[in-house]
């Protein structure tokens, strides 16, 4: 079963991209985050190209923002948007969160709040929205996979500067201890665990030719699934080209691996800059 995720940074804008790459990759189950529709226009956009690829989907939107969807050819039982618990901010619960079970695995896209400063109301609101998913976790089933942008870094390793991001959100060690709380195995990077690995490249200053990035893109999962991994990897082509998000997807590969294991990150970077001080594109 190939499961993956991906941050489309709005699927209206991603058709163009998403469903060639749906049929080139054929992933079984795949995990989408800011969608940025409501379920009404999802529906309408993507019911029927979905469906003519094989796909069942569930989404949770809320228009402009946010928004997450599950797409699966194995099965999407017991569709659940957002978990119990889930804090609300500003008076409201936002789509962040959509759960299925998918091929025997109960199978969560997650959209994990900003967090924006820190010490903002967003950041306080980030590490409680995190602390409400740890707490529902130990009472659903024990194949599981948190799968999304989780808008952190699990280590320095996962970012191309960690000096650039002191004092920034993303890399905190309430954030991290955060993550780490879940308990659960990190895919790609127990499979490469000193590989230079990114999924996210700010759109500014050339960031992705340089390979500037930094890994939020996760998939989370158990021992029984983690266990199963035989590929874990980073599309890098689908960030290349015209009008990509600027994230890259994340793919898994349980049991067997189509493609082969392939690498950390396909294709690998051509001329990735390593080493001296480089300002975040918003310093500048």
């Amino acid at each position: 079963m190939r499961i993956a995720t991906w941050n489309v940074n709005s699927a209206k804008q991603r058709v163009p991209r998403l469903l060639p790459w749906l049929e080139e990759r054929r992933p079984d189950v795949v995990c989408l985050q800011e969608t940025k529709l409501s379920d009404a226009a999802f529906e309408d956009l993507f019911a029927a190209p979905l469906a003519e690829l094989g796909y069942q989907a569930a989404h949770h939107g809320q228009g402009q923002w946010n928004g997450v969807a599950l797409l699966s050819r194995v099965g999407l039982d017991d569709v659940e948007a957002g978990f119990a618990g889930q804090p609300d901010f500003g008076g409201r619960a936002e789509a962040r969160a959509i759960s299925a079970t998918c091929g025997g695995v109960r199978v969560h896209s997650l959209y994990v709040p900003n967090g924006r400063e820190v010490g903002s109301d967003h950041y306080a609101y980030k590490l409680e929205w995190l602390e409400a998913l740890a707490t529902t976790l130990p009472s659903g089933p024990a194949e599981v996979a948190l799968c999304g942008d989780m808008n952190i870094a699990p280590a320095d390793a996962d970012v191309f500067d960690p000096a650039a991001f002191v004092g920034h959100t993303h890399v905190t060690p309430a954030e991290r201890e955060r993550l780490a709380a879940f308990g659960l195995t990190d895919l790609v990077r127990a499979h490469w665990p000193r590989a230079r690995v990114f999924s996210y490249w700010d759109y500014r200053a050339g960031m992705f030719h340089q390979d500037l990035g930094m890994r939020i893109d996760l998939v989370l999962a158990s021992a029984p699934v983690a266990e199963r991994v035989a590929a874990a990897w980073v599309d890098r082509a689908a960030r290349k080209g015209t009008g990509p998000s600027d994230h890259a997807p994340v793919i898994v590969d349980l049991d067997e691996a189509p493609d082969g294991d392939i690498g950390p990150v396909v294709p690998p970077p051509s001329n990735p800059r390593r080493g001296g001080r480089t300002r975040l594109p918003q310093e500048r």
